[in-house]
């Protein structure tokens, strides 16, 4: 089956690339790497480690060199980004912050850098928490370190936000709550996010679109609500199995006491059904079935 493009986008994008392709050495970090990110929206650019991540942010960074075409809020990355760094925010890892700067240095330094920075709203984001103008951050506990972080992120009016393995280093209840408070009081119809990881399940919740990538290439890209439309889960039934088999499913593993499960792309539902018990994949199994190697 070919590539999975989405195409119900109408509006302007704020990201279209068409043809990405970076080489380092012998390894194609992107081979025709293909994709669009609407306004206004939350998407996950999923994928393992070494399948093309962090390098399809740094084009639309304008951080390396690239063959393709891409453009970032309509702008291209190559010959302006200081222009288009005014509209984008970029956040690597929350809980690395120097460890000697004080909650108010790091407002200042913010402040200094970046142009939509609002230095009264990230204070008032502060009100409540336990941080202090002079404390340090080799003071501050990970969770102190993430309500800073979190601070300074939302304080920016960017009308790009992008986010590379934000929460690494931080247990279950702070990436939790990093992403939380993000969708809470940051996001809003004027704003897009694009956050990548390789942690399927903590940011499912949140994303209004996903995108799986693959040795540089988007093996999936679509909206979260047609998820259920178009990938069934089937619990297959012992002695259909081989009628299973017959519809072409693109996944099957084996579970305890002989139990087979399935998953199919777009068979007809009244087929399945017939199966045995049927149910829509949870985002992390549709995730190891399409990274397999087989799909696409």
């Amino acid at each position: 089956m070919g590539e999975i493009v989405n195409t119900s986008m109408q509006q302007t994008p704020v990201v279209s690339a068409r043809g990405l392709r970076k080489v380092y050495k012998t390894t194609r970090a992107l081979d025709d790497t293909r994709f669009e990110i609407a306004p206004g929206r939350i998407v996950g650019l999923i994928g393992p480690n070494g399948a093309g991540k962090t390098t399809a942010l740094k084009a639309i960074l304008g951080l390396i060199p690239f063959e393709g075409e891409l453009t970032v809020l309509g702008k291209d990355p190559r010959t302006q980004r200081d222009a288009l760094m005014n509209e984008v925010c970029f956040i690597a890892d929350v809980a690395v912050l120097p460890r000697w700067i004080t909650v108010a240095q790091a407002i200042a330094f913010v402040e200094g850098v970046h142009p939509r920075f609002d230095a009264d709203k990230c204070r008032r984001f502060l009100e409540g928490t336990k941080l202090t103008p002079d404390m340090k951050v080799r003071e501050m506990s990970k969770g102190m370190i993430v309500q800073l972080h979190l601070a300074l992120v939302m304080a920016i009016d960017a009308r790009l936000l992008v986010l590379d393995e934000p929460t690494l280093g931080l247990d279950i209840l702070y990436r939790k709550q990093f992403y939380q408070r993000l969708l809470e009081d940051y996001f809003d119809e004027h704003k897009t996010i694009l956050v990548t990881t390789h942690q399927v399940e903590e940011i499912e919740h949140i994303l209004t679109d996903v995108m799986f990538i693959r040795s540089g290439k988007i093996v999936l890209d679509t909206p979260m609500d047609t998820l259920g439309e178009r990938f069934t889960e089937v619990l297959v039934n012992p002695d259909r199995l081989e009628a299973a088999r017959a519809l072409n499913p693109i996944d099957e593993r084996s579970l305890p006491f002989g139990k087979t499960v399935m998953l199919f792309d777009g068979a007809d539902p009244a087929q399945l059904a017939g199966l045995g018990e049927t149910r829509t994949p949870g985002l992390a199994d549709l995730f190891v079935a399409l990274m397999k190697g087989t799909y696409a």
